[in-house]
């Protein structure tokens, strides 16, 4: 049950770079936040006070406590959570960088924003997207990517989502069988105990997508053994 409750891949090494990169970026927004505080600066100044060579006032630094503690929250959840949040909080640093530009100088500059923390904001916002999406959002995932083998739907033990559910009733006895084949071979290149036989077979019908046409493509990447009985 407690499986159920934690990101599928918390000791990947991709999911480590999510995770040890949410904490890093987080480390830099405790340190300037703390900074703010410790200068108790005023809450809703549009003037802002200098703090690491960017504007800052009571609002932000608490802002930025709050963005950290969300990523290393999302850190100790596992690497799947902190991909996914540190590429949302890198939308919000987008938008926040977007939206200064429009309050500089103005009564509704509520953060203290100066340039130089729009430039910040849009540097900070485009890196943490990339950081985010790193090894997630591409065309073809290699077999051993935790978000091809869980599938971003949260598919059990690895299989593709997108891949059509095999049939449950056979009119042959080693269709059953192939089947069993097929769905043990899957298991085992999700949680990388495959033979190199077991591997490759995955591989080589990765892209068959109908339940009929994934059996014979089974059939034929494994060899006559599975060929169905005769009547």
């Amino acid at each position: 049950m407690n499986n159920s409750r934690r990101d599928p891949e918390p000791g990947t090494r991709l999911g480590l770079v999510h995770r040890i990169g949410a904490v890093a970026f987080a480390s830099g927004l405790v340190v300037f936040g703390v900074l703010g505080l410790v200068n108790q600066l005023e809450l809703f100044t549009t003037s802002g006070t200098p703090i690491l060579g960017l504007s800052s006032n009571g609002l932000l630094s608490v802002i930025s406590l709050v963005t950290a503690a969300l990523l290393v929250a999302a850190a100790v959840r596992g690497g799947r959570t902190a991909s996914t949040v540190t590429f949302g909080i890198g939308v919000a640093f987008l938008l926040s960088g977007v939206g200064g530009v429009l309050v500089l100088d103005t009564p509704f500059n509520v953060l203290a924003f100066r340039m130089s923390n729009v430039i910040f904001s849009l540097l900070a916002g485009g890196l943490l997207m990339v950081l985010g999406a790193y090894g997630r959002f591409t065309g073809r995932l290699p077999d051993d990517n935790p978000y091809r083998q869980a599938g971003e739907s949260g598919a059990a033990d690895g299989v593709d989502s997108d891949a059509a559910p095999l049939p449950t009733i056979y009119p042959h006895a080693d269709d059953a069988v192939a089947v069993r084949d097929l769905a043990d071979a899957e298991r085992a290149v999700a949680q990388h105990s495959a033979t190199a036989e077991q591997a490759a077979a995955v591989h080589a019908i990765r892209d068959v997508r109908s339940a009929e046409d994934r059996l014979v493509a089974w059939r034929s990447a494994t060899g006559p053994a599975t060929e169905p009985s005769a009547g």
